[in-house]
C-alpha cells in the first residue's frame, strides 16, 4: 500500500463537511488548525503538498445567512464569491505560523481541456511549488455553472494531480474509503482496503453521498480514481474528521487505496505521445542532441517550422535529417515559433514585442 511518507508530490482534497459546520455555517478552525500541522510535517520531509478545497459556496452560505437546502445557480454563485476570499485567508492563516506561504488558483474542470489554458496552468503551479508554496486550488464556482451543479471537486482534484504529475491523491472525506454498497444504508457493506483495478463492478457499487454539505458523492470519487490511476497517481479515501487526519491515516486509518496504472511521468508521456500533432518542428543538430540529455527545446535550436498550430497544440519533432524525433506541446503558435526560430531566448521579447517562455517545447511536455 502507498504510505504518504513516501509521496514527492501530494494532492490532498478537503470537502465541504470537513470545513464547514452543517449547523452554524462557521468555519471549522481548530480542525483546519489540525491539517496545517499535517501539511508543515509532510512539507518538512520533502514532499510538494498542493490543497484542493471545497467550502467556499458553504462558508458564503453561513455569512449571506442564506437558508439551507439547495440554492439558485446565482445565490450559489454569490455565495461562492464571499466565501472564497474567507476561505484563502483562512489558509493563509493557519500555515503562516509554519512558515509556509500560500496561494489561491482558481480553476474550473473545462480549463483541462483547453490546452493552452492547461499549460499556464501546470506552468504556474509547477513555479509555485518550486518556490515552496503550497497552492490553495478552488473549484471557480462564481463562474460555473455545472461545476456547482454536480459537485466536480473530486474529479478537479484529480486532474489537478495529473496536470502537476503528483504520485498521490488523498481525498479527505466523510466516509472512510469506498465500500460494495451505501454503509450509511446498508449494514451489509464492506469496504475495499486496496482496489488494484476499476472494473464494471467496482463501477457498480459507487452511491451518493448522504452528508448534506458535500455535493460529490462516490461516484464522483470513483470518477477521480479512474482519472489519477490511469494518469500514475495512487488515489485514497479517508474519513478525515479528526484533528489530524493525514497523521491519523499514516497511523493505520481506514481508508481504500486505488493503485496506479502507471508512472506519473510515463503516463504523462503516453497522452502526449498519442495526440495528433498539427504541426512539424525541425531541430539542428545541437538542439536533438540537448533533447537526447533529457533538456527542454529553445528557440535557438528550431530551423523550420511548418503547419497551423496554437499555443498547447501536439507538434511533431524532427531531427535535422527529417525522421520523427518525438513530439510535444507548443507554448508558441505556428506564426510565433516561425518568427523566433534560431534566435536566442533573450531575444524572443524583441521579436515578439511581449515576453514569452524561454523554452519553444518544455521537456516536461514532451514525449520522445
Amino acid at each position: 500500500m502507498a504510505s504518504l511518507n513516501a509521496a514527492k508530490r501530494l494532492v490532498i482534497k478537503i470537502g465541504s463537511a470537513l470545513l464547514v459546520d452543517r449547523a452554524s455555517g462557521a468555519l471549522k478552525e481548530g480542525w483546519l488548525k489540525g491539517l496545517s500541522e499535517d501539511v508543515a510535517r509532510l512539507r518538512a520531509g520533502g514532499a510538494d503538498v498542493i490543497l484542493v478545497s471545497s467550502g467556499s459556496i458553504a462558508l458564503g452560505r453561513g455569512v449571506l445567512g442564506l437558508p439551507k437546502g439547495a440554492l439558485p445557480l446565482e445565490q450559489s454563485q454569490a455565495a461562492a464569491a464571499v466565501g472564497q476570499i474567507r476561505l484563502a485567508r483562512a489558509y493563509e492563516e493557519v500555515l503562516e505560523p509554519h512558515g509556509i506561504k500560500t496561494a489561491q488558483i482558481l480553476v474550473t474542470l473545462e480549463d483541462s481541456t483547453d490546452r493552452r489554458r492547461y499549460l499556464n496552468s501546470r506552468a504556474t503551479m509547477e513555479t509555485l511549488l518550486s518556490l515552496g508554496v503550497v497552492p490553495i486550488v478552488n473549484e471557480n464556482d462564481t463562474v460555473a455553472t455545472d461545476e456547482i451543479r454536480y459537485g466536480d471537486n473530486d474529479r478537479l482534484a484529480a486532474q489537478v494531480a495529473v496536470t502537476i504529475g503528483a504520485d498521490q491523491l488523498v481525498l479527505l472525506s466523510d466516509v472512510d474509503g469506498f465500500y460494495s454498497a451505501n454503509p450509511h444504508t446498508d449494514a451489509s457493506a464492506k469496504r475495499f482496503d486496496v482496489v488494484e483495478k476499476i472494473t464494471p463492478a467496482i463501477e457498480a457499487m459507487a452511491g451518493d453521498g448522504v452528508s448534506g454539505v458535500s455535493k460529490g458523492g462516490m461516484i464522483t470519487k470513483l470518477m477521480a480514481a479512474k482519472t489519477a490511476t490511469a494518469g500514475g497517481c495512487a488515489l485514497c479515501i479517508t474519513e478525515g474528521s479528526t484533528l489530524r487526519p493525514l497523521q491519523a491515516l499514516e497511523d493505520g486509518a481506514a481508508c481504500t487505496w486505488f493503485l496506479p496504472q502507471l508512472d506519473p511521468q510515463l503516463a504523462r508521456k503516453r497522452w502526449i505521445g498519442a495526440m495528433k500533432p498539427k504541426g512539424e518542428i525541425t531541430l539542428d543538430a545541437g538542439a536533438a542532441k540537448a533533447l537526447s540529455e533529457g533538456k527542454s527545446l529553445l528557440p535557438a535550436g528550431v530551423t523550420d517550422v511548418k503547419g497551423r498550430f496554437g499555443r498547447g497544440d501536439p507538434v511533431a519533432i524532427l531531427a535535422p535529417e527529417g525522421h520523427k524525433l518525438g513530439q510535444g506541446l507548443c507554448r508558441y503558435t505556428a506564426e510565433e515559433a516561425q518568427a523566433i526560430k534560431g534566435h536566442r531566448s533573450d531575444r524572443i521579447e524583441a521579436i515578439l514585442g511581449y515576453p514569452g517562455r524561454a523554452a519553444i517545447i518544455h521537456r516536461d511536455d514532451m514525449a520522445l
